[in-house]
């Protein structure tokens, strides 16, 4: 027998398997084919060349595959290394039934693959074929749902909360990016909502339906961060998978990219980044095949990274290349006025599933008020979620509730303007009514009866406040 694949002479167990298989397989099938590991054509039978309507078959060894059969998932089992058994293809509208299977080398490497088709008149399994596309497009809907759930996003701008100016600043830059499809840079401390905001614009992009792949850049030890981002050839160094991992880009591929704390980034990493972005192609570890892949990157950092360029530590170019769209997020404390929504969204986020109301009083947003959130929203959060469990009266949090969880001292807070000292509530009425007396007698130029009217009282009221004033 011809040997259809091509190269070792000394074939391994699993291709010896195969071949001894081929007999049965093709006798029972309607017609074979065997591809190389570039999936192009090294062997195809006389009734599946027939079938096809190709001829002579030698004229099509050595082509690519798809070439010759268009729709054809060959390179998928090369590429992935798991079979495809009974899947339908269509071809000149013609309904094949088609089993596909990968062989391997010594070494266990991939080598090709090697197709039969099962059937070739689908006349009498209408019925079966009927159910069985049925269930391929309940179960492809299924997956896609998944997929979205899995490497698809939880927020959307409604979820970036807040009213003030700053924030609705925020969130006008976001539904800008959003519409345009190219590099945004987002700049703010930790806890202020990077993340949601990366999330947001990813929702409300042309992009939307596609992945949106998240990676922290700190998170990750910088031994593996190439790997982490770029993917691994079958075999690139020792203990490595014998199949290709994927990397964040080849998962982000047709939606978005989020690099969280991109100013971690280690120098050598980031001139391959600016590379991708340039050219939107990239190279596994281990691999010589470079890879197009099609992505929207979104950055994020708290560092400042101007100063980083100065100091030599970021790359300019990729700075440029990162910036085309930046958004500022305002700390917490240049935004106090969103404390009131921001409190209710969040309460309402911790009380979730669970036997509680989760309000809060006006003193106690009053109380948040006093201090500078260093950790942001992240921390106001945790503050939200300790005064809850350690609240005397149940879920609703007052001032008091608020105090006992709040942290004492803030750098910030030392530096603004003392605060003025308590003093008792009968002493501050005296002298709020001593105020409008004096207020009204200038009006009325000194004339008491005018001024008595004015204040609402009786003319002997007013002379008596007039005598304690004295």
């Amino acid at each position: 027998m011809t040997d259809l694949f091509t190269g070792n002479s000394k074939p391994g167990l699993t291709r010896e398997l195969i071949e001894a298989l081929l007999p049965m397989f093709e006798e029972a099938s309607a017609g074979a084919i065997a591809v190389d590991r570039q999936s192009y054509i090294t062997w195809i039978n006389n009734s599946y060349s027939q079938l096809l309507g190709l001829g002579n078959p030698e004229q099509v060894i050595g082509k690519p595959v798809r070439q010759v059969i268009p729709h054809t998932r060959m390179p998928e089992v090369v590429e992935t290394g798991k079979p495809l058994l009974l899947d339908i293809m269509e071809h000149n509208q013609q309904q094949l039934v088609v089993t596909r299977m990968p062989y391997y080398d010594d070494q266990g490497a991939i080598e090709g693959a090697v197709a039969f088709v099962l059937y070739d008149d689908l006349q009498p399994l209408t019925p079966l074929v009927s159910k069985y596309r049925r269930l391929h497009r309940d179960l492809a809907a299924a997956r896609k749902a998944l997929a979205r759930k899995a490497r698809g996003t939880r927020y959307s701008l409604a979820d970036f909360v807040g009213a003030s100016p700053e924030a609705l600043e925020v969130k006008r830059r976001a539904r800008l990016a959003a519409g345009r499809d190219m590099p945004v840079l987002l700049l703010g401390e930790t806890g202020t909502g990077k993340e949601v905001l990366a999330q947001a614009i990813h929702s409300a992009s042309a992009r939307a339906e596609n992945p949106f792949v998240g990676v922290n850049v700190a998170a990750v030890p910088e031994n593996l961060l190439e790997a982490e981002f770029f993917g691994v050839a079958p075999g690139a160094y020792t203990g490595a998978d014998r199949r290709t991992r994927e990397g964040k880009f080849q998962l982000a591929n047709g939606g978005t990219l989020f690099l969280d704390e991109v100013g971690d980034m280690p120098l050598p990493l980031q001139a391959k980044l600016l590379r991708v972005l340039q050219e939107g192609e990239i190279e596994p570890l281990g691999s010589n095949k470079v890879s197009h892949v099609d992505i929207r990157l979104i950055a994020a950092t708290s560092r400042n990274l101007e100063t980083m360029i100065a100091e030599g530590s970021f790359r300019s170019d990729l700075y440029y290349r990162l910036n085309v769209v930046e958004i500022g997020i305002p700390p917490l404390r240049e935004r106090l006025a969103d404390l009131g929504v921001l409190c209710e969204a969040l309460l309402g986020e911790i009380c979730e599933g669970q036997d509680l109301r989760g309000e809060i009083t006006d003193a106690g947003v009053a109380a948040l008020g006093g201090y500078d959130w260093p950790g942001n929203i992240r921390e106001l959060r945790n503050v939200l979620e300790r005064a809850l469990t350690m609240s005397e009266d149940g879920d609703l949090l007052d001032a008091d509730a608020i105090f006992k969880v709040l942290p004492r001292t803030s750098g910030a807070t030392e530096s603004r303007a003392p605060v003025r000292a308590v003093r008792p509530l009968a002493q501050i009425v005296a002298d709020a009514e001593a105020e409008a007396i004096e207020e009204a007698l200038v009006a009325c130029r000194g004339n008491r009866t005018r001024a008595a009217r004015a204040l609402g009282i009786s003319r002997s009221v007013l002379y008596e406040k007039l005598s304690r004033m004295s």
